[in-house]
């Protein structure tokens, strides 16, 4: 079995805000899947498959700042190895359609990633961040100033222009998902992070 989370916020409100850019992802990735609620542990799951291996999608259903909670019961659950495991979520630092794998990094500030590392006491796992700041004619991020503004930016919602972005790179994170547990996250760390 693998792992593929998609960090996120829960609640109609949240939905199409850039925190929850992870969460998002899965959505553009899977279509119109039925989310099952996994009962009394919050979270929504979907199962499929990559290649012949299981994998198991899923959403944390408490809020970024406790997504560690569901990743470790479904890796308990299903006696997962850290390299079984991506997390996909939001970086400001990053510009609006570019993809970065990492593996063995610190949270860099990201809650929820933050979360996860201390549930897991761990930091060896594959992430894939997902840019979302927007950036400027010459290319400049043009990243909101001050804790206030940062967050308002986070839980504010995208454009419609920058949902048809995410969506253009969803077909590529799903590639190197697929990668990254059929052919190991180097190879997939050399080809998709360019």
């Amino acid at each position: 079995m693998k792992l593929a989370v998609g960090l996120g916020n829960p609640g109609s409100e949240y939905e199409k805000t850039r925190h929850n850019a992870g969460q998002i992802i899965l959505d553009f990735i899977l279509g119109k899947v039925e989310w099952k609620d996994s009962s009394g542990t919050k979270l929504l799951f979907c199962k499929d498959s990559i290649g012949n291996k299981p994998i198991e999608y899923i959403k944390p259903m408490t809020f970024m700042n406790n997504s560690g909670v569901a990743v470790l019961y479904v890796k308990e659950k299903h006696k997962l190895k850290l390299e079984d495991i991506v997390v996909i979520y939001d970086d400001i630092d990053l510009p609006i359609g570019s993809v970065k794998l990492s593996f063995n990094r610190s949270s860099g500030g990201h809650n929820g990633l933050e979360s996860v590392i201390k549930k897991l006491k761990s930091k060896e796992f594959v992430r894939i961040r997902i840019g979302i700041c927007p950036i400027t004619p010459t290319g400049k991020l043009k990243k909101p100033k001050g804790e206030k503004a940062i967050l308002n930016f986070l839980l504010g919602e995208f454009k419609k222009e920058e949902l048809v972005i995410l969506k253009k790179e969803s077909k590529k994170i799903s590639e190197a998902i697929q990668m990254i547990f059929t052919e190991g996250k180097d190879k997939a760390m050399s080809l998709y992070n360019n």
